[in-house]
């Protein structure tokens, strides 16, 4: 019987002992050093229309700039418009740095160089600054915003919260979005009016003034605002609000023409109707005012809205067949066009509906 017991105990302890060792190794696979499978090196090269091909190609045209000046600081992105040093961004990115501020720009390379203002404008939110001493730039290919479509895919680069070089991508959600942004300053002076296109590719803060680029590769747009959460209204993106899917960026066709009058003059044209709004007015459409701004006539003598025939109190509902809602999409649709442009007006006038065409006046002022 001692036998017996004996020969049990110990095959009782082999068993755990045995147990315990093929667990371990089930476990770890094995006798020996674990080694993971794990894919080789492929290739860098990526398709040139694919998302890393598009950031490959634009990444060395992209800038994140950083602005000081008195209290005030930011960051935001632009991109190289030429070989002499011209880099587009947004007014709202360069206006902490005033008259004596400061602006630094970093290249993709990590090389930085001081930059200047040679012109800005706060109504269309753009602005162009110069680097200095700076040779072999990479100038951005610029597309034609007009032939966006709702669904086109694009990319979006810029340095949200100075993480520079980020790219997102997404789709055209929408176009002719009528956006305004800013209006701190509370008399309208620093407002923004943009007939923006809408883009859910991820914009934060930090992204402003950088490109929104198409399949090829060229920027069809500079982004300057999202709409968040809590705002419920477009802000430029140096409000620190976080992206929810909407996006706005100022179509390129507009860009470019106000970045040509910044560079050649230092100020962009602003097309002008002749006419003071009442912003007030909560009806649909925009209402002529009863008294210019100053106490003068609403519409201006001589001007493009006098010569068309528009009166004080008409309430103009359609540009070019397009409605309009209210005073500020009316300035957004303008501002889409440049002086020099005919469009057609639809009002109403005493309960009954007329159009008048007219061409857009010249104004330089802010």
């Amino acid at each position: 019987k001692a036998l017996v017991g004996g020969a049990l105990l110990i095959a009782l302890v082999s068993g755990g002992i045995g147990g315990g060792v093929g667990a371990y190794l089930e476990r770890n696979g094995g006798v020996g050093t674990v080694e993971l499978p794990q894919a080789g090196p492929e290739a860098a090269e990526r398709d040139p229309d694919s998302v890393a091909g598009i950031a490959a190609r634009a990444l060395p045209s992209v800038v994140t700039l950083h602005v000081s000046g008195g209290e005030a600081a930011g960051t935001g992105t632009g991109f190289v418009l030429d070989g002499r040093g011209h880099i587009l961004t947004n007014n709202h990115v360069v206006e902490p740095a005033g008259s004596g501020g400061e602006i630094t720009v970093t290249f993709n390379s990590g090389d930085t160089a001081e930059a200047e203002v040679v012109g800005r404008d706060s109504g269309y939110d753009l602005a162009v600054v110069k680097v200095k001493g700076v040779t072999g730039l990479t100038p951005m290919p610029l597309g034609n915003s007009e032939n966006v479509r709702v669904g086109d895919p694009v990319v979006a680069i810029g340095a949200p919260f100075d993480l520079a070089g980020t790219v997102t991508s997404g789709i055209i959600s929408a176009k002719e979005r009528p956006i305004t942004a800013g209006g701190e300053e509370g008399d309208g002076s620093d407002i923004s009016y943009v007939d923006a296109l809408q883009t859910d590719a991820p914009i934060n803060p930090g992204n402003s003034g950088g490109p929104l680029l198409d399949a090829r590769g060229r920027a069809i747009g500079i982004n300057s605002a999202i709409r968040s959460a809590d705002s419920g209204s477009a802000e430029s993106d140096d409000g620190q609000a976080g992206s929810i899917g909407l996006g706005f960026a100022i179509p390129i066709n507009q860009g470019k023409r106000v970045a040509e009058e910044l560079i050649n003059t230092g100020r962009a044209a602003h097309p002008v109707i002749g006419i003071t709004l009442d912003m007030n007015y909560t009806g649909d459409g925009a209402r002529v005012s009863a008294k210019g701004g100053d106490g003068g006539p609403a519409v201006t003598t001589g001007g493009p809205g006098a010569k068309a025939g528009i009166k004080p109190g008409d309430v103009i509902t359609a540009v070019d067949g397009q409605r309009v809602h209210s005073g500020e999409e009316l300035i957004v649709k303008t501002r889409a066009h440049r002086p020099g442009d005919r469009l057609e007006l639809t009002l109403e006038r005493d309960g009954k509906e007329t159009k008048v065409s007219l061409v857009l006046g010249s104004s330089g002022d802010d």
